[in-house]
């Protein structure tokens, strides 16, 4: 066989292999994009200001039924969990330090685990999409892992809540 020949097919075989690594990588990622917009759906939130000054934010749950949302917490972005079954917006001690909360008072708290020890702390504002509170009381979680926030009720409380159909409309009547 001609060293030329020999040449071309190697360089043709490269080339194969190229190609589909190449189509591995791109499949790789749109999977990858596809199962983070399955895990939080919310991370460009449907937001607005109506005419009457309300503001309102709609949510979509997750493949779990779980509603997550990109926000923030004194003009830091966090990741949000709304957790109607927690009294308090719970905040995970690491995340807490790296935003700069201060650790107020130890306080005992009732989770599905049991009785732990947090601290209270007070949030200058709470951001969801269009919607936004200021001066939210808080717990700072040391056995919390991740850094996703458990939006609990003294947030929620504030805001009137419609559930249909996989989404969540969350209302806040003044601004």
């Amino acid at each position: 066989m001609d060293p030329g020949n020999k040449q071309v097919k190697r360089l043709g075989g490269t080339m194969i292999v190229l190609a589909w690594l190449g189509v591995l990588a791109l499949l790789s990622l749109l999977f990858s994009k596809l199962l983070d917009w399955q895990y939080n759906p919310n991370k460009a939130l449907g937001s607005r200001t109506l005419d009457n000054g309300i503001a309102e934010t709609r949510l979509l749950q997750n493949r779990q039924g779980h509603y997550l949302a990109n926000g923030a917490i004194n003009g830091y972005e966090v990741v949000f969990l709304l957790d109607t079954g927690a009294s308090t917006v719970s905040v995970p001690q690491s995340l807490a330090r790296r935003i700069g909360l201060k650790e107020g008072p130890v306080t005992r708290s009732q989770t599905a685990n049991g009785t732990i020890s947090t601290y209270r702390t007070r949030l200058d504002s709470v951001e969801l999409g269009a919607i936004k509170l200021r001066n939210i009381s808080a717990s700072i979680n040391p056995h919390m892992q991740g850094n996703e926030v458990l939006l609990g009720m003294s947030f929620l409380r504030k805001l009137e809540m419609v559930q249909r159909d996989g989404s969540l409309t969350l209302r806040q009547q003044h601004q």
